[in-house]
């Protein structure tokens, strides 16, 4: 088994919210769209869709030959280039010739979960975990099929796992959060963004350029009260310009509770700026007197 673990993608669960985005960080930020079909679609215009053909193999086969390192690293390249097919083809053989690797089992799951290949993702990271049951990623990344397909608890469950292994990882309290914030949890779920904040003050900048799974939010008051929650917790951590812009937000989704901007012990400072009376004054169209 290797004792060291490199450097492993960990899907990052998220921030901004939206019904039909699933970002995952690795060497690069790579993107797909969960659809209910399992072709691919592209949206040619506002009206119309396009099926785009399933991906296709691209590059040559592993040689025999080489070594398990050799095809690692050559899966990592084919990974980075959004070749998931071919990615998964070397990391396989890489793993016959390494079978004890819970690292290339669980990026074998991550290209299959980018391929939305949801069973033979919690294969391989359920393979992961059986080999190195102290592998934090892994329990991480099976955290995010549960996720996908909205059995949050599961999610959670894993979550505190790889929390319990390893606390110092801002994504894993972030993508906890989401699925927290899914089962309506909201205090527990602003905690564990305070603590993903404070790990790491800008793993929210990252997933507003994308490097998140987007927390799917069932209606419009959820995404107004998700912005709510970002609000404070920006304003508690000093962050004023980020507070205001997501409290902007929440009141343009009409959140229903903006009144409690007053009294929140979390937005004392905060309503001391200027900006906040002019920003509460102006009272944007979704707000109701």
């Amino acid at each position: 088994m290797r004792s060291s673990h490199r450097a492993t993608p960990r899907a990052v669960v998220p921030n901004l919210p939206s019904l039909s985005l699933l970002t995952l960080t690795w060497l690069t930020t790579l993107f797909f769209t969960p659809l209910v079909s399992t072709v691919p679609l592209h949206a040619q215009s506002t009206e119309q869709l396009q099926v785009v053909p399933p991906p296709q193999h691209r590059a040559e086969p592993p040689s025999p030959s080489a070594t398990a390192k050799e095809l690692e690293d050559q899966g990592d390249s084919l990974q980075a280039q959004k070749n998931y097919l071919d990615a998964i083809e070397y990391y396989q053989g890489a793993l016959a010739k390494d079978p004890h690797s819970a690292v290339l089992a669980n990026k074998i799951g991550m290209s299959h979960l980018l391929l939305r290949h949801y069973r033979e993702a919690k294969k391989s990271f359920e393979r992961s975990i059986k080999t190195d049951k102290k592998y934090a990623n892994a329990y991480a990344n099976l955290a995010v099929v549960y996720y996908e397909e909205q059995s949050y608890g599961k999610a959670i469950r894993f979550y505190d796992k790889a929390i319990a292994l390893d606390g110092d990882e801002a994504v894993f309290y972030n993508n906890r959060g989401a699925a927290l914030f899914a089962k309506k949890q909201y205090d527990k779920a602003s905690a564990d963004y305070a603590k993903a904040l404070e790990l790491d003050p800008d793993i929210f900048e990252r997933n507003m350029r994308g490097a998140g799974v987007q927390a799917r939010l069932p209606s419009p008051e959820d995404q107004a009260h998700y912005d709510y929650v970002l609000a404070k917790l920006f304003a508690k951590n000093g962050l004023p310009d980020k507070s205001l812009h997501y409290l902007k937000k929440a009141m343009e989704e009409g959140y229903k509770d903006i009144k409690d901007v007053y009294k929140d012990e979390e937005f004392s400072t905060l309503r001391k700026d200027p900006r906040f009376a002019e920003l509460m004054a102006s009272k944007p169209v979704a707000i109701q007197d």
